[in-house]
């Protein structure tokens, strides 16, 4: 089932002035129930662009956004349900902290959906067990948080809205490797036990391989390709010549390639270079 389709969706900046700008041009896409979409491209290709029309935060220059089989922009459509469907996850978004207790701040989307107190709180708790947001934070401020904690605060804020569709636009920026894999590893057990769709903008290579089914490869406002994870991550000089770097393990297994060691063309984690290092250690 789709939930998203893009219709050759085009955005420009500054229209009618000397600073014009394309943002992103004529690109038409589709997101299937229960995917987990990664997408990669380098700075300015028109990635958090992209994303911001998916809920109808930015609206579009031309071309049409469906979310769940309906014109977001058509006559009649509430915007608003439109974003309660479709949850967007900014970077630091610990910064939209601002309730005095962190439930009152996972509570807030909820609230403003005008469910009941029996309900919010119900949200709330499961949001909260989602990200690893423990029972004894949920009475403090959340600015007495660390920063991974506060991040997983304001994910659970959003989660607690019960979105369909998720979208984390680098929702791991800034944090240290701990509190990146923290992050990272609530949100694809929150996936993987939900029927949510999620789509993750990220720069790390590493991230995108570890979690998800398809990638979109952006590439100066349109896409480059998008495929399943397997076929992407085997285009390797194609991705570095756009600009995009690859997982170190995918980098390393193209040299040993050139060296006459052929692992194949689809390795991009360290598991998938070990089995096969390992068979071919087997059968020699």
């Amino acid at each position: 089932m789709t939930v998203i389709e893009t219709k050759n969706l085009s955005y420009k900046y500054s229209v009618g002035t000397p600073f014009e700008v394309t943002a992103i041009n004529d690109i038409s896409f589709t997101v299937e129930k229960g995917d987990f979409i990664g997408i990669i491209g380098h700075t300015g290709s028109g990635k958090s662009t992209l994303m911001q029309h998916l809920n109808g935060l930015l609206k579009q220059t031309s071309g049409e956004v469906w979310v769940n089989g309906r014109n977001i922009r058509a006559k009649g459509v509430n915007i608003r349900d439109v974003r309660f469907e479709v949850g967007l996850v900014f970077q630091y978004s610990e910064h939209q902290l601002f309730e005095e207790t962190v439930f009152k701040d996972i509570a807030f989307g909820p609230r403003n959906m005008g469910l009941s107190e029996e309900e919010i709180k119900e949200r709330v708790l499961k949001a909260a067990e989602y990200m690893g947001v423990h029972d004894t934070w949920l009475i403090r401020s959340p600015f007495d948080l660390s920063g991974g904690q506060k991040r997983r605060v304001a994910l659970a804020g959003v989660i607690a809205m019960q979105p369909q569709i998720l979208i984390l636009d680098e929702p791991a920026a800034g944090l240290d490797p701990r509190g990146r894999d923290k992050v990272l590893s609530y949100i694809y057990n929150y996936h993987k036990n939900s029927d949510i769709t999620v789509i993750l903008v990220s720069h790390s290579m590493e991230d995108i391989v570890k979690y998800a089914n398809k990638v979109i490869v952006m590439n100066k406002g349109g896409i480059h390709c998008y495929e399943d994870t397997d076929t992407v991550f085997s285009h390797v000089n194609e991705i570095t010549e756009i600009g995009l770097g690859v997982p170190q393990i995918t980098r390393l297994a193209q040299l040993l390639k050139e060296r006459g060691v052929d692992l194949g063309n689809d390795i991009y984690t360290v598991e998938r270079a070990n089995e096969r290092i390992l068979d071919i250690m087997m059968n020699t």
